[in-house]
């Protein structure tokens, strides 16, 4: 049913195989489009989303919110805006709070 196509790649303009197996594999799943890229750019690409672009340490920065705790009053910064209909927490005390 499914014949081996010639692609090219849209990232390096490399021709490659989308084998018929692949083509079947992809109508299991359901998949609609062919691959745009080549093994290789995909794979570089998977790299890239799983840590290769954004590893430890390079990963961009959470916007940070000062706040005063409701427990014990020290300041503290949350990665949300308080809004002040709640009570917001340092992370101590929002761990003896949660049971940790």
């Amino acid at each position: 049913m499914f014949e081996d196509k010639n692609l090219t790649c849209k990232d390096c303009g490399a021709e490659f195989v989308f084998s018929a197996s692949e083509q079947e594999f992809y109508a299991e799943k359901g998949f609609a489009n062919e691959p745009g890229r080549c093994p290789s750019c995909r794979a570089s690409r998977k790299q890239q989303n799983r840590g290769g672009g954004f590893g430890r340490g390079s990963r961009p920065q959470r916007e940070m919110h000062e706040t005063t705790c409701s427990a014990c009053g020290v300041t503290t910064q949350v990665p949300f805006r308080p809004s002040g209909d709640r009570p917001v927490y340092c992370s101590d005390c929002f761990s003896k709070n949660r049971g940790y």
